[in-house]
């Protein structure tokens, strides 16, 4: 077995990237969009458990006069003390004030996870990379179009950026955890 990840969750924050319901329905590989959700969902509640800030990413398109259906989080993602950040652009720190909410709280932590893996949660991390933050990928949190995008990210990029790991990885200071 491998190691936990232990996480100090005064200074860790969850950022999930665009889980909503249209993308979430998308063809997705190399697990569905339902798959994801359910994975970010128990590791969104293990966050706010242990009172770890929770950021939830949704894209809205620039320029039109009303966003698709399903431009939504998916319904109940989103709670009580979550930061919800809209952003325009592929990644989720370009104009959306999002360093400066998590500089804030004092968080130098990023775990990732969301849809889709090579591009927005990419696009997000490597931002985040240069801005000075520590990452922690959560693979089974993260899909993409394809398997073979999906799987460049996890295993060539990422571990440049910072530590991939799975959901069941992922401690706080103290906590014994469930799988």
């Amino acid at each position: 077995m491998t190691a936990p990840l232990v996480l100090d969750p005064a200074r860790t924050a969850l950022v999930l990237v665009d889980l909503m319901d249209r993308i979430v329905a998308l063809p997705l590989a190399p697990r569905g969009g339902t798959e994801v959700l359910s994975v970010a969902e128990k590791l969104a509640d293990g966050f706010r458990a242990a009172g770890a800030l929770v950021v939830l990413v949704r894209v809205e398109r620039p320029g039109v006069a009303e966003q698709p259906p399903g431009s939504g989080l998916v319904a109940g993602l989103l709670r009580d003390g979550d930061v919800e950040i809209v952003k325009r652009t592929i990644g989720a720190f370009h104009g959306t004030g999002l360093d400066d909410r998590l500089r804030e709280r004092g968080v130098t932590t990023l775990v990732l996870g969301g849809i889709a893996t090579n591009l927005g949660v990419e696009s997000t991390a490597r931002a985040a990379g240069d801005l000075g933050y520590d990452l922690v990928f959560v693979e089974d949190a993260m899909t993409a179009l394809t398997e073979p995008e999906h799987e460049a990210s996890i295993r060539l990029d990422f571990p440049r950026l910072g530590t991939v790991a799975t959901a069941g990885r992922v401690r706080f200071g103290g906590d014994g955890g469930d799988d």
